[in-house]
């Protein structure tokens, strides 16, 4: 840290923690929360609109500390999510959720890589993104994946955007589609609707928003659904992580190494350490508090590094991968939820 200007780092850090505190209020706006934006999507969203506006006038007298929120403060974060999961949690859901969440996830990424790189001839690092954040939770997801890849900004951004836009469809769509579920037939039982909606609506935010309108009941087995798919980021990072160093990309192939993102396997931990319940609840609030600062001041960072132009250039070629997605995960995912309700029978 002795290379960086610490009244740039102070400034910079100054900077994005303010967005983050002014995102964290604005979500929890009963406009907001209806419409299933986080914190964390607003901070992105606030921080693209400065990027774009009056930051670069000012950025080299605050870059290292933005670059800090982006980077290490990131990283920190996803550690500290660790504490909204427990093993218990995965164990009220049992194997249902476990094997439903995990063929979502497998099938999704695939589905992700191989279309976007083959099929639509996006770059490698634009499908692993938009497939991480469609596959296992969103914004989180794409952050989380970031360095391992060390993708540009715009990227994340296109993928966190296609998170944004088809991630609110689900909020208006899957109670309807509940409702529906329960007249016609019902397809699916409640339990299962509850499992299929935690294992394929994007954000965490947008599983409360969309499940709350199906009864108390479906909503909290949608959230622990969402949080086994949740605490699956930490496996994935460490498997795609191996994978990328044995394929051709440039910034792993070196010698073969293999980057182990620490991070990720900390998450675990802490995941395993806040199973044991020895922390009160009020310390976990605190806790949980700061995780979500964290995670919306490398939002803030990553959005005040994010050009429109660069977006732009990406074309329609993201969206129409996203949606892709989308499409998967609602038919696709109901099919898998059906397919494993007959295995387990």
């Amino acid at each position: 840290m002795s290379h960086i200007d610490k009244k740039n780092l102070i400034l910079g850090l100054a900077l994005t923690g303010s967005i983050a505190i002014a995102s964290i209020a604005l979500g929890e706006t009963h406009l907001m929360q209806q419409w299933g934006f986080s914190a964390l999507l607003l901070a992105i969203v606030i921080g693209i609109v400065l990027g774009n506006s009056i930051f670069p006038r000012f950025a080299s007298h605050c870059g290292d500390g933005v670059q800090f929120a982006k980077s290490d403060l990131l990283r920190w974060g996803i550690i500290l999510y660790g504490f909204r999961i427990t093993f218990q949690q995965i164990a009220d859901v049992g194997v249902m959720g476990i094997l439903v969440d995990a063929l979502v996830l497998t099938t999704t990424f695939m589905l992700a890589y191989i279309v976007g790189t083959r099929w639509l001839q996006l770059d490698q690092h634009t499908s692993i993104l938009i497939g991480a954040g469609s596959a296992i939770c969103g914004a989180a997801a794409v952050l989380a994946t970031e360095p391992i890849l060390k993708a540009q900004s715009s990227k994340v951004a296109v993928a966190v955007s296609t998170v944004v836009i088809f991630g609110t469809i689900t909020i208006f769509l899957y109670p309807s589609l509940f409702y529906l579920n329960q007249k016609i037939g019902p397809i699916l039982s409640a339990n299962d609707f509850g499992v299929f909606t935690g294992a394929t609506i994007h954000e965490v935010a947008q599983v409360v928003a969309a499940s709350k309108e199906m009864g108390d009941d479906i909503a909290a087995t949608a959230m622990i659904s969402k949080m086994i798919r949740v605490m699956m980021l930490a496996p994935f990072l460490v498997i795609l992580s191996m994978w990328l160093a044995k394929s051709h990309d440039t910034h792993h192939a070196q010698r073969g190494k293999i980057t182990i993102p620490w991070f990720a396997l900390i998450f675990i931990l802490v995941a395993g350490f806040n199973s044991l319940h020895l922390l009160s609840n009020s310390i976990i609030e605190i806790l949980l508090t700061l995780d979500t600062i964290l995670l919306a001041m490398a939002m803030a960072a990553l959005g005040l590094h994010t050009h429109v132009s660069a977006i732009r250039q990406a074309g329609l070629k993201p969206m129409l991968l996203a949606g892709l997605l989308f499409l998967y995960l609602l038919f696709g995912g109901a099919f898998i939820t059906m397919l494993a309700r007959i295995i387990l029978s």
